[in-house]
């Protein structure tokens, strides 16, 4: 994104892609069908970053789920909503329209250059790279960082980049984010392994997500869990208070449907002698459900009140977050208070950065994608402003 922009305002381009090909990230979102962004409001979809300083605001304010959406359309991809508020191209891929970009990238004359992983320090000219063909040197008149976070290392995100930072507090601490949370099971939940919990609402502190997840043998995964990790990782604080990454408990909501009264009565009516597994799937609580409160909660109560007071709040206590190797994304990375509103390096001028590698986090549902591709735009105008600056005079700040 931050090379088309900046080849659009004719400035000449090279991009250095560490890994043999072109945005294995990207293509890994399209194995999900490539959710690019979400149909909601701007204000409504900023407030899914957290943080969210006034760089990131003003990045995504300027191109925010309309513009992704305009974006894709230009590169010949149709696109949809879903039922959820998440928006995909229809043909549900990403190759066909990484395929469009590059063919537009190439066209407009930016240099791509794969197996070539920066080898310098940040600020240091000329840039540095380990090539196939051995060492090379470039003499950028700006610089753009896109290195990513500390996630799926496999496919370039691996965070080593932090040692090339000029010191330790330039970086908050990479932490798993938008991940699956571990819990230590009884055999009695073995045949339930892979079995998803739909219709489920799951609360941490104030924070509450109604969806569905999975019961896996490594704990708890799926879209609802990932949407409450940030909360689940502070242990329910609700700020930046929080003790992460220990222990945390998860509240389920099991039915959430109906309310702990119409339970009760439910429960009530049904016959004195009836079981009490039977008397809960006569409520309709599937297998695994009923298995997660046998494991969670026996002895169950015998008093209807009590026994749906469990169903609508279910205690259930987790080891902590899985590893970052196992998250879909990071938290933590580059501060923004060592940038610019520019999103340059207040240090090194001339130096900016985008992407993942920047101190943001939000969920999954294409505020991702969309995060990386407004501070990539935001950047590289950001690079024209120095750009423009260096030709009107060495005494002529950034307008």
């Amino acid at each position: 994104m931050a090379a088309e922009t900046l080849a659009a305002a004719g400035r000449s381009v090279l991009v250095a892609e560490a890994k043999p090909t072109l945005a294995r990230k990207f293509l890994m979102a399209g194995k999900s069908g490539l959710n690019l962004t979400m149909d909601e409001p701007a204000a409504q979809f900023r407030a899914a970053f957290r943080p969210c300083p006034p760089a990131l605001h003003d990045a995504l304010t300027a191109f925010g789920p309309e513009e992704v959406q305009t974006w894709a359309r230009g590169l010949g991809s149709t696109v949809f909503t879903g039922t959820s508020g998440r928006v995909f191209p229809t043909e549900m891929k990403a190759s066909p329209l990484l395929r469009a970009w590059i063919a537009r990238l190439r066209n407009a004359g930016v240099e791509l250059r794969t197996g070539w992983r920066w080898t310098g320090q940040l600020g240091a000219c000329p840039v540095p790279f380990d090539t196939p063909e051995g060492a090379q040197h470039v003499h950028p008149r700006v610089t753009l960082l896109a290195l990513g976070g500390a996630s799926w290392p496999r496919l370039g995100s691996d965070g080593v980049w932090v040692g090339q930072m000029p010191g330790p507090s330039d970086c908050a601490p990479f932490r798993p984010a938008n991940m699956g949370f571990r819990r230590t099971w009884s055999r009695h939940m073995e045949p339930h392994f892979g079995a998803a919990l739909k219709q489920v609402r799951l609360s941490c502190g104030p924070d509450s997500v109604l969806g569905e997840c999975v019961i896996s043998k490594a704990g708890f995964e799926g879209s609802a869990i990932y949407a409450l990790s940030r909360a689940l990782r502070k242990g329910g604080a609700g700020d930046e208070s929080g003790c992460e990454g220990g222990p945390v408990t998860l509240h389920i909501d099991l039915m959430p449907d109906r309310t702990a009264d119409q339970l009760a009565q439910r429960l009530h009516q049904m016959p004195s002698k009836t079981s009490l597994s039977n008397k809960l799937r006569k409520l309709g609580l599937p297998p695994a459900k009923l298995a997660l409160l046998q494991e969670c909660a026996r002895p169950l109560p015998g008093d209807p009140a009590a026994l749906a007071g469990l169903l609508k709040a279910l205690s259930v206590a987790l080891d902590g977050p899985m590893s970052l190797d196992r998250a879909i994304s990071t938290a933590g990375g580059l501060r923004f208070e060592r940038l610019t509103g520019d999103l340059e390096l207040a240090a090194h001028p001339g130096w900016f950065s985008a992407g993942e590698m920047l101190d943001w986090e939000a969920p999954t549902g294409g505020y991702l994608l969309t995060g990386c591709f407004a501070t990539g735009r935001h950047a590289a105008r950001g690079a024209l402003k120095r750009l423009d600056a260096a030709k009107r005079g060495p005494d002529a700040g950034p307008n």
